[in-house]
C-alpha cells in the first residue's frame, strides 16, 4: 500500500531470505544507538556478502592492527563483543591518523561501505569495511596496557577482571553463559513454571553443613563504639553521681516553687529545667554503661542487637524458600546467587555461585528425574542452534570434544541406576584392577572420578542414580520404605560428574521431625518449612543444578574460576 509505514530500521531482520532462497540486504542496527552489531554482518548464512554496498557504522575494539603500503592504509581486527569473528577494516591515511588506530585495545567507532575482500588477500571473510570517516577514537597506552595480541593463560587473566571480557576466550563464556541463561528461563516458562527470587539474606541453612557467611553489623557498630570510646572516654561513676545530685537538686527547687505558690511561669521554666536533668542523667547512665567488645549475653555474643535482631547468613540456596510457593502455586523455580564459605582453592569450587532450583508440586521422583533430564538437553540442544560459533571457538581452543559432547546429551537418552547398583558397578572395576583415589564401599558420597567413570567408560552418556543412602543426604529429602535410602537423585554428566542434585521431599511431619532430630539441627528455625507439612501438606520434588558447572560441561574448561565473570573464593574477591 503507498500509504503503509515500514519499520523502524532495528526492527528489520538481520538475516531475511528471499523467495529465491537467497540472503536479503538488510541490515540490523542495534536498537538504542545507530551502529550495527558485527554479529549482524558477519553471522549471515553469506558471511555478509550480500550487503556489499551497504554504508554502516560499528563500533568495537581493535583486536590486532597493522599499516600497510608505508603508513598509506591499515587493516584492523574490529570486535564488538557480538560475536566472536572479528571485521576487518581498512583505513586510507587520508581518512584518520593511523598511528591512534592500530594498537591492541584501541576503542574506534567508525563509518564505511561494506566491500567484498579482493581475491587472493588471504582473508577468509566475505566481506570487510572500508571506512569513510573514523567517529570516535579511544586510544590505549600499549606500554601498560595489559592485554597484548599474544595469548594470555587463562589464569594470567584472573588477575585482570575488568578487562578480561575482551579476549576471544572469556568473550565466548560469556555468550555462552548468557545463552544457557536464556535457555534456562525459556524452558521452565515453556513448561508453566513460575519464577520467584528467593532471598540472598537468610536465617536458614539448607545444607545443614554450617559452612555459611554471616551477615552482620555487630562488628562495624563495635569498631565505631570502640573508636568513639578512645575519643570520647564513658562518664565515670562519679559523672553519674554529680548527674543525680543535678536531678535531686532540681527536683527540690521545683517542689519549693510550689509550696510558695510561685507564679506558673516560673513553675513551668524549673519543671523544664528538671525534665532536661532527668534526661541527661539517662544519657549519662547508660553511656556509662558501654564497654569495648561485641555485645554479650549469657557469655555468649547478643545477636538480638544485630540488624535483624538474629544470626543471619548468605544464603546457599534458595530451595528452602522457594518450596514455600511451590505449596501455593505448584511449579516453580529460582536462578540466583548462592554463597558457601568452604575454604578450598579446588578447580570446582568458589565462594559465591548461582543455582537454578525448581520445584514442582504433586510429583515424585520419577517425575524429578524426567524435568532435570529434558532441561538439561533442552539446554544442550539451545547452544547448539544459538551459540554453535561460540561452541566452535571453544572446541579449537580448549576442548575438541565439547560440541560431540553436547551433541550425545541432547540426542541421547539418560541412563537410570540406583547408588547400590553404581556401587557394584564400581566394586567390579575395582576388582578387576580400577584404581580409584577414593575408595568404594555402599555409604560413601559418590566422588567426582566414580561418577566421571560410570558415565564417561561403563555407560558412555549421562547418568542419573538415585535411591542413596540416608546418612549422606539432607534432612528434607524422603525417606524410602528401606529406612536406609532416600529417594534422591543426581545427574551424571561426562567432563564434570554430578551436574544436579535433586529429591523426591519429605512430606510426612513425624518422619522429618525425626530426620532433623537425627541430624541435630535446631528445630526452631524450621517451624515455618514445617508448618508446610502441618497445613495441607502435599507431595513435591525439586532439585539444583550448580549453573557455573553446566558452563563447564558445555565448554568444556577445565577451571570453574574462568567461567563467571567474577569469581570469588579464597583470598580474592576482586571488584
Amino acid at each position: 500500500m503507498a500509504d503503509e509505514v515500514p519499520p523502524p530500521a532495528h526492527q528489520v531482520p538481520a538475516v531475511s531470505i528471499s523467495s529465491d532462497g537467497t540472503s536479503s540486504s538488510t541490515v540490523q542496527k542495534a536498537r538504542f544507538s545507530d551502529r550495527v552489531r558485527i554479529r549482524s554482518i558477519l553471522g549471515r548464512p553469506d558471511g555478509g556478502a550480500g550487503l556489499a554496498g551497504q554504508k554502516v557504522r560499528i563500533s568495537g575494539w581493535v583486536k590486532t592492527g597493522r599499516e600497510q603500503g608505508k603508513g598509506a592504509f591499515a587493516f584492523l581486527e574490529v570486535n564488538d563483543g557480538s560475536c566472536p569473528a572479528n571485521l576487518q577494516v581498512m583505513v586510507d591515511a587520508s581518512v584518520s591518523d593511523l598511528t591512534k588506530l592500530v594498537a591492541t585495545g584501541t576503542c574506534v567507532t567508525v563509518d564505511g561501505c561494506l566491500k567484498i575482500p579482493p581475491e587472493g588477500k588471504g582473508t577468509k571473510q566475505k566481506v570487510e569495511l572500508s571506512v569513510v570517516e573514523v567517529i570516535d577514537v579511544g586510544t590505549v597506552d600499549t606500554a601498560t596496557y595489559p592485554i597484548p595480541k599474544t595469548k594470555l593463560t587463562l589464569e594470567r587473566l584472573r588477575e585482570f577482571p575488568h578487562l578480561r571480557s575482551r579476549t576471544n576466550s572469556i568473550s565466548a563464556i560469556a555468550r555462552i553463559r548468557h545463552a544457557l541463561a536464556i535457555a534456562t528461563h525459556t524452558f521452565f516458562d515453556e513448561e508453566g513454571f513460575l519464577y520467584i527470587q528467593t532471598p540472598i539474606i537468610t536465617t536458614s541453612d539448607c545444607e545443614g553443613a554450617g559452612e555459611m557467611f554471616q551477615v552482620t553489623t555487630l562488628i562495624s557498630h563495635t569498631e565505631k563504639l570502640e573508636r568513639d570510646l578512645i575519643e570520647n572516654p564513658p562518664p565515670t561513676e562519679a559523672d553519674v553521681e554529680a548527674a543525680r545530685l543535678i536531678v535531686k537538686a532540681r527536683g527540690e527547687a521545683v517542689a519549693q516553687l510550689k509550696s510558695a505558690k510561685a507564679s506558673k511561669e516560673t513553675i513551668t521554666a524549673s519543671v523544664a529545667e528538671l525534665n532536661e536533668a532527668k534526661a541527661s542523667l539517662s544519657r549519662t547512665e547508660e553511656r556509662s554503661k558501654l564497654k569495648p567488645g561485641l555485645p554479650k549475653l549469657d557469655g555468649k555474643i547478643d545477636y538480638t542487637q544485630d540488624f535483624f535482631g538474629r544470626q543471619a547468613f548468605l544464603t546457599v540456596s534458595g530451595q528452602l524458600q522457594v518450596e514455600t510457593y511451590a505449596c501455593g502455586l505448584s511449579d516453580v523455580y529460582t536462578f540466583g546467587p548462592t554463597f558457601r564459605a568452604e575454604n578450598s582453592h579446588t578447580s570446582r569450587h568458589l565462594a559465591e555461585f548461582w543455582m537454578v532450583e525448581p520445584e514442582l508440586a504433586f510429583a515424585d521422583l520419577e517425575d524429578d528425574m524426567n524435568c532435570a533430564e529434558a532441561y538439561v538437553r533442552y539446554m544442550c540442544k539451545w547452544l547448539l542452534e544459538k551459540r554453535y560459533d561460540d561452541m566452535e571457538l571453544m572446541a579449537k581452543n580448549f576442548d575438541k570434544g565439547c560440541i560431540d559432547r553436547l551433541k550425545l546429551v541432547a540426542s541421547t537418552p539418560f541412563g537410570r541406576l540406583t547408588y547400590t547398583k553404581a556401587i557394584e558397578l564400581l566394586e567390579e572395576a575395582v576388582a578387576k584392577g580400577k584404581e580409584f583415589v577414593n575408595p568404594v564401599e555402599w555409604g560413601i558420597d559418590l566422588a567426582s572420578e566414580h561418577e566421571r567413570y560410570l558415565t564417561e567408560v561403563v555407560f558412555q552418556k549421562p547418568l542419573i542414580v538415585y535411591n542413596y543412602p540416608k546418612g549422606i543426604k539432607a534432612f528434607y529429602m524422603r525417606l524410602n520404605d528401606d529406612g536406609k535410602t532416600v529417594a534422591a537423585m543426581d545427574v551424571l554428566v561426562p567432563k564434570v560428574g554430578e551436574l544436579i542434585g535433586g529429591s523426591q521431599r519429605e512430606e510426612r511431619i513425624d518422619v522429618i521431625m525425626e530426620r532433623i532430630e537425627e541430624m541435630g539441627l535446631p528445630v526452631e528455625p524450621y517451624e515455618w518449612y514445617l508448618d508446610l507439612r502441618r497445613y495441607g501438606t502435599a507431595k513435591h520434588s525439586g532439585f539444583g543444578l550448580g549453573f557455573e558447572r553446566m558452563v563447564l560441561f558445555a565448554t568444556g574448561m577445565d577451571n570453574i574460576r574462568d567461567v563467571i565473570p567474577f569469581p570469588r573464593y579464597p583470598g580474592r574477591a576482586d571488584l
